[in-house]
């Protein structure tokens, strides 16, 4: 891996910033969370202490045991609908419209506006039936019924139309019967077709006094006028269920504590709601919903807290609430929690608080408020905090970057030049960044110190072959010669035989010691030669005929592609590498093979390549062949040095040419580039 990867991946500990970050945020909207809901818990408790003083608003003291069997529910309506059968202005949802009796084919909904009760009443009926005109018995028609009980009295209004529109009910308390102008309806027919049943609505208005303690709703459908009522639905049990009307006094009293983003919720003992008030939206402020806005917003509710349940619970369609919180508060134990408000993702901080009157619990109170405020702070400490680390991460990332780029140039700098350093004959011992004062200027120093010795000791081994062939020469001649007198002298045979070991081994020593110097005149023959220009393939083609002489054993073989080949340098040290490489390709050949001499011209170069079969080189070697005293060949194989090679590519490079060897097929083949 590269420094610069390194680097990088060290600059992501600048991560751990924004996580701590980010948990300090949590903390700090945990903490302000908590102390929201001690403070609407507060608030609660107050507004329960406020709401005890009225216990007959709860029903506290008119709930008979047989009235707890069902109750019927009357919404809180912001405006009093229009009576045309239609629910839509009623600005309640669907669901708020309640199934009527087991069967299922007629659902209604009750709502109060000041002085007035409203009911709506939808039935599916595929053959509507009208009264008579003018008839007093509706036993024969399609008719809905209101039950209304107070105290001991039980009194029906019947609702059968002669005709869709606009109709009035007739008042029924078992003595008499008559015509109620008090109440105001509607009857509307709803066609059938296309799968969907036919059916009628009926929508009217009571005066609240009419409605009595409790009220009971009954719809009768005949098929034929002459036959009475056949299809029915009606309240539960012997006795309508009780009535449960939002209190007028209640929703008064509760408007005092209304603030922006509250909501707050009465309920009684059942968990009916008595009253309601407020809204979760904050009052507008585009300062704010900037501020919640984007990116920050759906990182925010990535990385904070999701709340006690996935989804706010909103206040029950039919009326009565059934949520958690509101059992735990009407079991006498105030509850608290946070939740998520449905599509807004907006936290929502709620507590609930039993309502007592004297040791009797008569209801709940429910708050609920946006924790906006919180949501605004976070949101702006999370986003600043987003913000400033992205800057400083990417700030790090680039400083990491640059510093790691310009120290891997350095180093690369520094490695180019100490691998170069010896391709030449010279050492080079000044490197890159020798005069910085840090790590990397002590590593081009300490190369530099190595490489200084490195090139003193070079050129000491260099010298060392002529400063040995020098001193050595003297005392070689002597023994030679005092080796040659002693064969003039009579010596007994094992003197004569040792005389003769010791002279060979003299001469052997001579030609080591001129191998030895050879190599250092080839360099001074180089510095100092006088070039001229000259005919290569001529040249070659005389030397190639010279070798055939001297080696009758083998077999040579000139090949010349370049036709002329006219060429400036030195013919003499031509001849020498060349002979050097011949030398080398006789000693790895055997008697009768063929050594091949080729001169090709490519592009601007020539060629000269001299291949002969026998061993392959090793891959190990491949590149120390032309060292000075390295050899392939056999140990104890004293005449040659490993010097042949070296002073071939001596020449070479002197002529400013290259020389490589490779294995071919068969055998060995050494090329020597030349510039034309």
């Amino acid at each position: 891996m590269t420094l610069r990867r390194q680097l990088l991946l060290v600059s992501l500990l600048t991560l751990v910033l924004p996580w701590a970050g980010i948990q300090f945020v949590r903390e700090t909207e945990s903490a302000l969370r908590e102390g929201q809901q001690r403070m609407l818990a507060g608030t609660a408790q107050a507004i329960a202490d406020a709401l005890a003083q009225f216990p007959r608003e709860f029903l506290v003291d008119r709930r008979p045991a047989a009235w707890q069997q069902g109750q019927l529910y009357a919404h809180a309506l912001e405006a009093a609908p229009l009576l045309d059968g239609y629910f839509d202005d009623w600005l309640l949802p669907r669901e708020s419209l309640v199934p009527l009796g087991e069967e299922g084919f007629a659902r209604f909904a009750l709502g109060s506006h000041r002085q007035y009760l409203y009911l709506y009443v939808a039935v599916q009926d595929d053959s509507v039936v009208y009264a008579l005109p003018g008839a007093a018995d509706t036993l024969h028609a399609d008719r809905v019924e209101v039950v209304s009980v107070t105290g001991e009295a039980t009194v029906r209004y019947v609702f059968a139309p002669e005709a869709p529109g606009s109709l009035i009910a007739r008042r029924d308390d078992g003595a008499v019967s008559a015509d109620e102008t008090r109440i105001a309806a509607h009857w509307q027919d709803i066609p059938g077709g296309q799968g969907r049943r036919g059916g009628y609505r009926l929508e009217a208005r009571l005066p609240r006094e009419l409605a009595g303690d409790a009220l009971g709703i009954v719809v009768t459908n005949t098929d034929r006028p002459d036959a009475p009522g056949t299809q029915g639905a009606s309240f539960p049990g012997e006795r309508p269920p009780r009535l449960v009307t939002p209190s007028v006094l209640l929703q008064s009293v509760i408007a005092g504590y209304l603030q922006p983003g509250l909501r707050l919720l009465v309920t009684d003992a059942a968990g009916w709601r008595l009253a309601a008030g407020g809204s979760l939206s904050p009052p507008a402020s585009p300062g704010a919903n900037a501020e919640v806005s984007g990116w920050t917003r759906r990182i925010y509710d990535l990385l904070l807290d999701t709340g006690d349940a996935p989804a706010l619970e909103e206040p029950d369609p039919g009326g009565r609430e059934q949520q958690d919180f509101v059992a735990q508060a009407l079991e006498g134990r105030a509850a608290s929690g946070w939740f998520l408000a449905p599509g807004t993702g907006r936290a929502v901080a709620v507590v609930a608080q039993p309502v007592w009157a004297g040791t009797v619990q008569s209801g709940a109170v429910v708050l609920q408020q946006g924790t906006d405020a919180i949501l605004s702070l976070t949101h702006r400490a999370l986003g600043r905090l987003m913000n400033f680390t992205l800057v400083a991460s990417l700030v790090v990332a680039a400083g990491l970057l640059g510093y790691a780029s310009w120290l891997s140039l350095r180093i690369r700098a520094l490695s180019h030049a100490a691998l170069h350093a010896l391709d030449r004959e010279a050492v080079r011992t000044e490197l890159p960044s020798s005069g910085a004062r840090d790590e990397v200027g002590d590593l081009s120093r300490s190369f530099s110190r190595v490489l200084r010795q490195l090139g003193e000791y070079n050129a000491y081994l260099r010298s060392l072959a002529s400063k040995l062939s020098h001193e050595m020469r003297t005392p070689l001649t002597i023994v030679t010669s005092s080796l040659e007198n002693l064969e003039h002298e009579r010596l007994t045979g094992d003197a004569a035989v040792y005389t003769a070991r010791a002279k060979e081994g003299a001469l052997r020593l001579q030609k080591i010691l001129a191998a030895m110097s050879e190599a250092s005149r080839v360099e001074e023959l180089i510095e100092h030669a006088e070039l001229e220009t000259f005919d290569l393939a001529r040249v070659l083609a005389s030397a190639v005929d010279a070798y055939a002489g001297a080696w009758p054993a083998r077999r040579f073989r000139f090949d010349c592609a370049a036709g002329e080949a006219p060429f400036h340098g030195s013919p003499e040290l031509i001849v020498q590498m060349l002979d050097k490489l011949v030398d080398n390709a006789v000693g790895f050949s055997a008697e009768g093979d063929e050594i091949r001499i080729a001169l090709v011209r490519r592009d601007s170069d020539y060629l000269v390549t001299v291949t002969n079969p026998g061993p392959p080189l090793p891959e190990r070697m491949r590149e120390q062949l032309f060292d000075s005293m390295v050899s392939v060949r056999p140990e104890g194989d004293g005449r040659h040095l490993g010097l042949g090679l070296f002073i071939a590519r001596l020449i070479a490079v002197g002529h400013g040419g290259s020389i490589r060897g490779s294995n071919v097929d068969g055998g060995v083949s050494f090329e020597i580039r030349l510039p034309a």
